[in-house]
């Protein structure tokens, strides 16, 4: 993703994302500060993008950490395409217009980010800071990168030296 200067007055979301691999404890986690008008898509793209993935399958972000389907807020690429959006539960939002600040109205609030429904890849994002845009920075913005992310598809190259 192209990065770029933050506008004047608006807010960085600081999260706090990490890719859930059974136990959560040791699993690689990235910080990230985005700009607070990005979309659900921008942010979902940028998450991938931050642990090596390609941005090449559905997704949806959901306040259920464990059971999506059970989730209550529900955002999906799904519902934003006309073909797809017929099949989707009518209370599930889209992701291509939805924003972050929208969504993540406080710090503190959890949800589950699952990318490709075929291979189940969860990560779990946390909002953990709201701060006022740095002169100069551009954003998207990797604060902090720790742990080997675990590889998309399964191959042994170290995705985190590319």
């Amino acid at each position: 993703m192209r990065k770029r200067v933050a506008k004047p007055g608006e807010r960085i979301f600081i999260f706090k994302i990490i890719q859930w691999i059974g136990n959560i404890r040791n699993s690689p986690y990235r910080v990230i500060a985005i700009p607070e008008e990005f979309t659900l898509y921008q942010f979902a793209e940028e998450i991938t993008g931050s642990f090596f993935f390609y941005f090449d399958h559905p997704f949806g972000f959901y306040n259920h950490m464990t059971r999506y389907h059970k989730a209550t807020e529900a955002y999906e690429l799904f519902a934003d395409d006309p073909e797809t959006r017929l099949d989707c539960d009518p209370s599930i939002k889209g992701v291509r217009k939805t924003r972050v600040n929208k969504v993540f109205t406080k710090t503190g609030k959890k949800m589950l980010f699952l990318f490709d429904y075929g291979d189940a890849w969860h990560f779990r994002i946390e909002l953990i800071g709201i701060e006022p845009v740095q002169r100069g920075k551009l954003y998207p913005l990797i604060v902090e990168s720790v742990g080997k992310a675990r590889s998309q598809y399964g191959d042994d190259t170290d995705d985190d030296d590319e």
